[in-house]
């Protein structure tokens, strides 16, 4: 599996975001961050979480990409 192509559990986003689980809990719940709930899980694809990152940056830090 390509690492675009990574699912990736909340736990994982928090540790990869170096937030608290419950940031990111908080935040798919209202829909901030790109996210699909399976049962009670929830799940991130890392290529979404890393444009929505790239696109939450300040524009006056995108010349840095």
């Amino acid at each position: 599996m390509n690492d675009k192509d990574k699912i990736m559990t909340l736990e994982e986003v928090a540790e990869y975001l170096r937030v608290k689980p419950q940031t990111i809990y908080t935040w798919a719940q209202e829909k901030k961050i790109p996210a699909a709930k399976l049962g009670k899980e929830w799940r991130f694809k890392k290529s979404m979480i890393d444009k929505w990152f790239l696109e939450s940056m300040d524009k006056k830090f995108r010349k840095y990409e």
